[in-house]
């Protein structure tokens, strides 16, 4: 027998394919038929995008010059008014400054004055030497008393630079130095505002979705802080030119958040994703795009009649979301697809 098998070696290789081959043809016909039964429904594509909680206004106020801290009137986390002062340079040699510089410009337009009552007649004298010594006396003065009337602005202006006061309310959320007594740099002792009231959605679209947006479009927020609870968003703002320092070519989305999740205690950097619906379409047949098919002829489906498999031509409209549009079916009708 074993010399058998050697001499006819090919018989059994023959055997073993007619067995896979015969096998794989029952799995197949074993292959349940999917089917699909056609209806009316609504169809939407729904545009989904990650962001972050943000604010319209929020400012990182620093010191224009060096000094010595001598006062911090806020601390991380306090609610400070519009204009409210929230520290202070040590201002005593500004201030010393501004008194000599205002001495000198006493000086200067004293001298002015008394300059102008001495030579105003010799406007009339017929010598044109002396009108020319008159006239010249008076434009030095002149713009000695407008050097003191800068040095004096230019020292009032450094003195108001001492304070820094907030442009916007909100809260505090950062101080760099938060006591006093130390020297500081503009570099080093900043200090960080958010308006609270101004807390929006920030997100960014690529460039292939951005033209199924428009200002005014709804969408639904999700949270990550907040898994329970959902609110609405609305554009207010998309930008026109891409967004510096991303990777691809994306534009920038401010969402505005409703009063729901505006009541709940956000924080800036909280992350979530927004739902925007794109496309919609209600009432209409459609079907799953697996059961349509293609031939020379154009598109059709397979539609079961009588226990029988009839191939039928449709009309195919828009595809949203994994499902098509179908012109040519009926209501009730029966697709195959194997």
């Amino acid at each position: 027998m074993i010399n058998f098998l050697k001499k006819r070696w090919y018989f059994l290789i023959l055997i073993l394919i007619v067995l896979a081959i015969f096998f794989s043809q029952n799995k197949k016909n074993e292959k349940k038929e999917e089917i699909y039964k056609v209806k009316k429904e609504n169809i939407k594509e729904t545009l989904t995008l990650s962001g972050e909680i943000d604010a319209e206004e929020k400012v990182v106020l620093k010191f224009q010059t060096s000094g010595r801290l001598v006062w911090v009137g806020v601390k991380e986390g306090d609610y400070v008014k519009k204009y409210q002062s929230i520290a202070s340079l040590d201002s005593r040699e500004i201030k010393n400054r501004l008194d000599r510089y205002l001495r000198t410009y006493a000086i200067a337009r004293s001298n002015f004055e008394q300059t102008k009552d001495d030579n105003w007649n010799k406007q009339y004298d017929l010598n044109e030497t002396t009108r020319t010594k008159a006239q010249r006396i008076l434009e030095q003065n002149q713009y000695n008393l407008d050097q003191a009337v800068l040095d004096v602005e230019y020292q009032n202006l450094l003195l108001e630079n001492s304070t820094i006061w907030t442009p916007i309310e909100g809260i505090v959320t950062h101080i760099d130095v938060p006591v006093s007594g130390v020297n500081i740099t503009p570099a080093n002792a900043t200090f960080e505002i958010v308006n609270p009231k101004t807390l929006y959605f920030s997100s960014t679209v690529e460039q292939a979705d951005v033209v199924n947006l428009k200002e005014g479009l709804y969408g639904i927020i999700s949270l990550d802080s907040f898994v329970d609870e959902k609110g609405k968003g609305k554009i207010k703002y998309i930008s026109f030119s891409p967004k510096q320092g991303e990777t691809g070519t994306v534009y920038q989305l401010k969402i505005e958040i409703d009063d729901k999740l505006k009541n709940l205690p956000l924080r800036l950097g909280m992350s979530g994703d927004i739902d925007f619906v794109v496309k919609e379409k209600k009432n209409i047949i459609a079907i799953p795009v697996r059961f349509l098919k293609k031939d020379q002829k154009g598109d059709y489906v397979f539609v079961k009649e009588n226990n029988r498999k009839i191939k039928k031509y449709i009309e195919k409209k828009e595809e949203i979301d994994g499902k098509i549009e179908i012109k040519g079916l009926k209501e009730g009708e029966i697709l195959i697809n194997n």
